[in-house]
């Protein structure tokens, strides 16, 4: 075998298909696009998206606001100023504030929120506290406790 004997395998290579030079070419006229319209002119193409004049897909749907938060944390929430009506020194968990019958419902974790005032010396403990609600309990003279532990739904 020699350099110049060298050639690609029979079969392989296919020649190009001459659009549009008469009929021995085998795609002559038409050129294999069918009888007019928008996809047999040149350079005949929609754009992606397009739904053929039809308000598009993309134009239809609402533009984002705002982005939410996938796993956003459900707390059940409750103000200060229902604290106010148990007795010195007791124990405030979600399980005490539902017996109790101030909360109702289990929504997740409990979180104290710092509206109203409170005078009574409690020992909470919740998920989380927000600042004025901390600085609340302390000012009466109790403690705030932060839990990690999961709420049972």
């Amino acid at each position: 075998m020699r350099l110049h004997e060298l050639g690609p395998k029979a079969g392989s290579k296919k020649r190009k298909r001459r659009l549009a030079r008469g009929i021995s070419a085998g795609q002559g006229a038409s050129a294999g696009k069918g009888m007019r319209g928008q996809k047999a002119r040149a350079g005949g193409s929609t754009r992606p998206g397009f739904e053929g004049g039809q308000q598009p897909l993309y134009r239809r749907l609402p533009k984002l606001k705002h982005f939410p938060l996938v796993n956003r944390k459900e707390y059940t929430t409750i103000n200060v100023s229902k604290l106010a009506s148990l007795a010195a020194n007791s124990e405030v968990t979600l399980a005490s504030l539902m017996e109790a019958g101030i909360v109702t419902t289990n929504d997740g974790p409990l979180k104290i929120l710092g509206d109203g005032e409170l005078n009574v010396p409690l020992n909470v403990k919740a998920a989380a506290f927000t600042a004025g609600a901390k600085a609340k309990i302390e000012a009466a003279g109790g403690t705030c406790e932060t839990s990690d532990a999961k709420s049972v739904r």
